[in-house]
C-alpha cells in the first residue's frame, strides 16, 4: 500500500517499528518546536501511527527516509492533510545527524514529484513556523513562494507553495 521511493542517496519507504525509536528521541527533543513541540514518548507515538495512518485513509502519508549508504532511519518526509489543514502539505522532519546534507530536498522532491506524477495533484503547500529558517530555506529552493492570500492551520504560520507539476517537468 505505501509505495517506495528510491533517490540517489534515500530510500523513502513505509515506517518500521525500529524507526519509532530516533523518531520518539526527536520528538523529546528541542528540534521538534518548530513542528509539533516537544512530545512525550506517548504523544510521540500518536504523531508517528498518525502519519503513517494517513495511506489506507487518503493514499497518501508519511515515508521514512533511510540513508541508502548506512540503511539508517534518518527522518520522516510525507505529504500530510489532517482535518486543520486546508490543503495537502508537503513536510520533512529529519533527525539530527542527518540534517545539512540534502536528504531532505532530494527527498521532498521525489515526494512532490510522485505527487503531481501518481496522484495527480497540481499544488502542494508547506506550513511553517516563521521562526524555522532552515525549513523557510528548504521550500524555497524546492521552488516555493510565500503565499499570504492562503489559508492556514496556525494564523502565525507561514504558507509556502509549491510550484506545481508543470514548472517541475
Amino acid at each position: 500500500m505505501i509505495p517506495t521511493l528510491e533517490t540517489e542517496r534515500l530510500v523513502l519507504r513505509g515506517a518500521r517499528p525500529e524507526d519509532f525509536e530516533p523518531f520518539a528521541a526527536h520528538c523529546a527533543s528541542d528540534r521538534a518546536r518548530f513542528e509539533f513541540g516537544r512530545l512525550s514518548r506517548d504523544e510521540a507515538w500518536r504523531e508517528f501511527a498518525s502519519a503513517v495512518g494517513l495511506w489506507p485513509l487518503k493514499g497518501y502519508g508519511a515515508w521514512s527516509a533511510e540513508d541508502r549508504a548506512s540503511g539508517r532511519y534518518v527522518g520522516e518526509i510525507g505529504l500530510f492533510q489532517p482535518p486543520s489543514y486546508p490543503e495537502i502539505e508537503i513536510g520533512w522532519t529529519l533527525m539530527a545527524e542527518a540534517e545539512g546534507r540534502g536528504f531532505a530536498f532530494e527527498g521532498a522532491r521525489a515526494a512532490r514529484d510522485w505527487a503531481y506524477g501518481v496522484l495527480g495533484l497540481t499544488t502542494l503547500v508547506s506550513y511553517i513556523d516563521p521562526r524555522n529558517n532552515r525549513s523557510i530555506r528548504l521550500a524555497e529552493r524546492l521552488g516555493a513562494r510565500r503565499d499570504d492570500a492562503a489559508a492556514r492551520p496556525e494564523p502565525a504560520d507561514l504558507v509556502l507553495r509549491h510550484p506545481g507539476p508543470e514548472a517541475c517537468a
